[in-house]
């Protein structure tokens, strides 16, 4: 098999690629249990999708996809940490990981990394409200890659 790969349309692809597509997807959200249930719910033969599955991925235009990392301190009390996530659901934001140190001295780090590109508001208002959690010490960029 070749390393060289090529971007296109959707419109220009045959029927069954799309339909891979979405077989793959349906199986990796966990709404087909099986290979053979996501070839049945897409309509096509169960070969079709073995022949191709590992060809077919879709492109994620990483222009318009923003990702936002940031570190934390949290103080060591029940939800602080829900607290925050609530705040990046509310926002529009969708959270990646998030990893948690354990906590010690009475406080834990905690880094999140989330798609930032349906938000809606900007990262200084989602720092802002971030900050305004009863129990959060710090707030800090990592990064962001687009």
């Amino acid at each position: 098999m070749s390393d060289e790969y090529y971007i296109v349309s959707r419109e220009a692809l045959p029927a069954v690629f799309i339909k891979v597509a979405e077989a793959k997807r349906l199986l990796g959200t966990g709404a087909a249990g099986s290979a053979t249930e996501a070839a049945r719910m897409v309509g096509i033969s169960r070969s079709a999708f073995y022949k191709y599955k590992d060809m077919i991925m879709p492109y994620e235009n990483t222009e318009e996809s923003r990702v936002l990392t940031i570190q934390s301190v949290l103080e060591d009390k029940p939800g602080v940490l829900s607290s925050m996530i609530t705040v990046f659901f509310d926002v529009g934001a969708n959270i990646l990981t998030v990893n948690q140190n354990i906590p010690a001295d009475g406080a834990a780090y905690v880094s999140v990394s989330a798609r930032t590109e349906h938000m809606e508001i900007s990262v200084a208002q989602l720092f802002e409200r971030l900050r305004a959690i009863d129990g959060v010490v710090s707030v800090s960029r990592i990064g962001m890659n687009n």
